[in-house]
């Protein structure tokens, strides 16, 4: 059974996962995580899968964020029901090249994102 996908929406929730440190550099995406620990506090499933999404004005202006947000938005949807592991949460970051990379190429970096940055904490 796949996990429920929910979304990261608040500042707080992003700095968290940011100050885990723990981040996967492709060329079309940096995706970051953080496994939640039991007692965080939040009224979160512990077989959710959190995701949030930020572009930056270094990808170009509104019209290009925007775009780049709906591709990762997409590909996201489409890789983390098998990929994201239960009980963690994702920052998904777009880059230049987030608008231009082929989609097949963007969707295998999040799975090979998803996929190290669990195999890498189980260790």
């Amino acid at each position: 059974m796949s996990p429920v996908v929910l979304r990261l929406k608040h500042r707080p929730q992003f700095l968290r996962v940011a100050g885990t440190r723990r981040k996967w550099v492709a060329p079309g995406v940096i995706v970051q995580a953080r496994q939640r620990p039991d007692n965080d506090g939040e009224s979160v499933s512990p077989e959710a899968v959190r995701i949030g999404f930020t572009v930056t004005k270094k990808v170009g202006n509104a019209v290009k964020r925007n775009r780049a947000r709906r591709r990762l938005r997409a590909a996201v949807d489409e890789v983390a029901p098998r990929h994201a592991r239960e009980g963690y949460d994702f920052v998904v970051i777009g880059r230049a090249a987030t608008i231009k990379r082929p989609y097949s190429m963007l969707v295998n970096d999040l799975k090979t994102a998803f996929d190290r940055l669990v195999e890498h904490r189980k260790t």
